[in-house]
């Protein structure tokens, strides 16, 4: 059940985009654009190369393109209607001033048909010369170019016609121009042009080979599956008009039935109650303010369990089989102070709470006995994590033990009989292990078991066999140290049938019968299974994302190099399915956090990279988790120094090994990930050619003045690991980036939700002012209705088609 709960609170933890696309290897090289007058180093040889070999653009009869020459409104039409593949008009006769025979007559009335071309008092001008203002209404009309949240900017945009602004911006807003002074009464050359007809053609058009941007985006048809109880009813999560749903489908059924109507907030995760009842958990637009709801397996008595404004409810146990408790579960909720978590008593019929325990002002979680009794807090005094404990439900908390600040002690579960803990501890060791602690005596009595190259993170127990079944730690992939013959001998079963594939084994650990299980891949989003025990059988549920070809994935690799003062760095890298390591332009992608880590597997973001020609390469720098408390400990206040460090050597160990083109290599993160995209841009100019921010902090300071309340207890913790405001204010400016914008030499792409409740959007908007301030142009997508990352499928893919369009613009196209 523990783990159960440690699951799905872990639950709760990329339009068409426009690229250069695979061409021909000729094309590439762009050593001959098949023009005079075009050299190879020309700034739009190798669109002019790409366009004229697909037969959408030409120059004259004697071999030359004129480039530099302005183009006219009618050879621009020409151009256009090849682009968009437009059948023959109805009529020739739209316009007084192309006659029919005119070779231009066919283009310009399909263009006016389809709405892209207007002319004034029924004449078209085709002799006239297309300025960047009338191209900009051309190119958005043509290709339908949206409004997506983008903010945009222009120095000279008082100079903009009222009637061709709105399409100006929205030519800045997809990336088809990225200037900061559009010149919009300026003549439109050739070359020109056709650099802004690539980039406005839809991946449609230029390879149909790609695989869609949505089928990246999009979540599993079905996904989250969970057989009840008695094994007679599965449910799961399934999109429905852009919003998760919960349905509900009885055994051997293919469809089930929808049981949710949810229409602002999202399900973040369920599990099954009883064998009639689901519990599930929301949230409202990314604010992260969690709510617990239940709902019967056919649709009636949905109720918000939790419905508190600005409030945040976390599970913490199902305590339904205990006598008197069959309809109750225990739930942390800060409904007395947005500060502090309370333990409650939830009855999931009726939604009545009870107090179980107030916290007393530091207390950050809570952890109870098997038989439901609230008997351990982990408190913080100022960095220090002291261990509280009761022997009774109803007797105050003493200490039990005090963890000095970069140690670690984590209890995890009590002994059957309540008079031990299970416990990851790091104390007078550098990884953590798992240990029996006992409360008699105060200390740990034994090591269960010590990895000696990565952290444990969690184990497998029986409460039929009542004891251990296995621990896990991750090095390059997730392990297990077996400590049951009987478990260790059915994933040996399973793995065979599986040919080695890895898996997880949900739920109950040895069902007499039938293994739930999920697979493990870097190339696929997994499969569920049932394996029935007693005919050695598997049973396959359903894949995960069946669109995706898992043969036209690429691979994660684990890669390490060592840092410019000696520690061994672990990684991932993901080079394009098919291509050499070799000259590739890269995206550096560090983690959020950032106390975490990247994990080999399956990552929609990474493939959908890949498949647009990039290679990933993920780093867990120091500070990261999993590799030991030196390792994380030497993170402690280090954002933008040795922590970036350890990115910026990944990017030289690319460039050594003759992977990376060190002229075409971007850093994009989110959060934690976003800082260090900025701090890549800002201390280390020189390196990357872009740089895409999503939700990063762009101050030291400021982001520690926003924290959400509930982290307030934490305080003490966040100024050791990131930075005293007062005490460290010299060190904390210094890797600021956003005081620091006059050394940024190349381009950022911002990405913001409004609602954010982790980074608040100061962070995103001060960047950007204080980046046009300098006169430096800086994109910049909000979103509202969105928090720490973007939830609705609409947002993500708007933010990814930016992405895409932005990264090919600085990595792919010119030189």
């Amino acid at each position: 059940m523990r783990r159960l709960f440690q699951f799905f609170a872990a639950m709760l933890l990329l339009t068409a985009q426009l690229a250069v696309f695979a061409m021909p290897a000729g094309v590439q090289a762009a050593a001959s654009t098949g023009y005079k007058d075009v050299p190879a180093d020309h700034y739009a040889a190798k669109e002019i190369a790409k366009l004229s070999q697909k037969g959408i653009v030409e120059g004259t009869a004697d071999g030359v393109f004129q480039p530099d020459e302005p183009i006219t409104r009618g050879v621009a039409a020409l151009w256009l209607s090849k682009a968009l593949s437009l059948p023959k008009p109805a009529s020739l006769n739209g316009f007084s001033d192309v006659a029919p025979g005119s070779s231009l007559a066919p283009a310009v009335n399909a263009l006016k048909e389809k709405g892209v071309v207007q002319g004034d008092q029924g004449k078209f001008s085709p002799d006239a010369l297309l300025t960047r203002e009338q191209m900009a209404s051309l190119l958005v009309r043509a290709f339908q170019l949206k409004d997506n949240g983008l903010n945009v900017w222009f120095k000279d945009e008082a100079a903009i016609g009222s009637s061709h602004y709105d399409d100006v911006v929205r030519l800045k807003q997809n990336f088809i121009t990225e200037q900061s002074e559009y010149m919009p009464k300026n003549q439109v050359t050739r070359a020109q042009l056709v650099l802004f007809l690539n980039r406005a053609m839809p991946q449609s058009e230029q390879n149909g080979q790609e695989i869609p941007l949505t089928d990246f985006l999009r979540g599993s048809d079905r996904t989250g599956y969970d057989v009840s109880p008695n094994g007679k009813l599965t449910a799961y999560v399934q999109t429905y008009n852009n919003h998760n749903q919960l349905y509900v489908k009885k055994a051997g059924e293919d469809e089930g039935t929808r049981v949710t109507r949810l229409e602002k907030r999202e399900i973040v995760g369920f599990f099954w109650f009883s064998d009639e009842r689901i519990v599930y958990m929301t949230d409202l637009y990314g604010t992260e303010n969690f709510h617990i709801h239940s709902v019967n397996a056919d649709g009636t008595e949905d109720k918000d369990l939790t419905p508190f404004d600005g409030k945040r409810a976390e599970l913490m146990d199902n305590i339904s089989y205990l006598d008197g408790h069959e309809d109750d579960l225990l739930i942390r909720l800060n409904k007395i102070s947005s500060r502090l978590f309370d333990v409650y008593n939830l009855n999931t019929k009726t939604g009545e709470l009870k107090l179980v325990v107030e916290n007393p002002g530091n207390v950050t979680s809570w952890l109870s006995d098997i038989y439901g009794r609230v008997r351990i807090a982990m408190a913080t005094e100022g960095t220090d994590t002291k261990v509280l404990y009761r022997d009774k439900e109803t007797g105050p908390f003493t200490p039990l033990l005090t963890a000095s600040f970069g140690d670690s002690f984590i209890p995890v579960q009590f002994s059957l009989d309540g008079s031990e803990l299970y416990a990851l501890s790091n104390i007078g060791r550098d990884k953590l292990a798992l240990v029996k602690f006992g409360l008699n005596t105060k200390q740990i009595i034994e090591t269960i078991y010590e990895n000696k190259d990565a952290d444990v993170t969690d184990f497998v127990f029986s409460y039929k066999k009542k004891t251990i079944l296995a621990v896990e730690y991750e090095t390059d992939k997730l392990h297990y140290h077996y400590l049951d013959k009987e478990f260790e001998e059915l994933n040996k079963e399973i793995s065979d049938k599986l040919s080695g594939q890895q898996f997880v084994i949900l739920g109950n650990p040895l069902p007499d019968t039938k293994v739930k299980l999920k697979t493990i891949s870097d190339v696929s989003a997994g499969t569920y299974y049932f394996y029935n025990r007693k005919t050695k059988e598997l049973e396959k549920i359903a894949d995960v994302r069946p669109w995706l070809d898992k043969s036209k994935m690429a691979e994660m690799k684990a890669v390490s190099y060592s840092s410019r003062d000696g520690l061994t760095i672990h990684g991932y890298l993901t080079v394009p399915k098919g291509a050499e390591p070799k000259n590739l332009p890269v995206v550096m992608l560090p983690h959020g956090g950032p106390w975490l880590r990247d994990s080999w597997g399956f990552d929609p973001e990474v493939q959908l990279l890949a498949s647009r020609g990039y290679a990933v390469l993920q780093v867990n720098f120091r500070g990261s988790t999993g590799y030991g408390k030196a390792f994380f400990n030497a993170g402690n206040k280090q954002w933008g120094q040795t922590m970036q460090n350890d990115i910026t050597d990944g990017v030289q160990w690319l460039i050594r090994e003759g992977i990376a083109n060190p002229k075409k290599i971007a850093i994009y993160g989110a959060s934690y990930g976003g800082y260090a995209a900025l701090a890549g841009m800002t201390f280390t100019p020189d390196l990357y050619a872009a740089g895409v921010d999503y939700m990063g902090p762009s101050s030291l300071t400021t982001f520690l003045d926003s924290m959400p309340p509930y982290w307030e207890p934490d305080r003490g913790v966040m100024y050791a690991r990131v930075g005293d405001p007062e005490k460290d204010k010299q060190m904390m400016d210094a890797y600021s980036p956003v005081l620091h914008v006059d050394n940024i030499k190349a381009p950022i792409l911002f990405v913001q939700g409004a609602d954010d409740p982790r980074v608040n959007k100061k962070e995103s908007d001060q960047m950007v002012m204080a980046l046009r301030k300098n006169g430096i142009d800086a994109s910049y997508m909000i979103k509202n209705g969105e928090g720490h990352g973007f939830r609705s499928l609409d947002n993500r893919i708007d933010f990814y088609t930016a992405l895409l369009k932005f990264l090919d613009n600085h990595l792919k196209n010119g030189n």
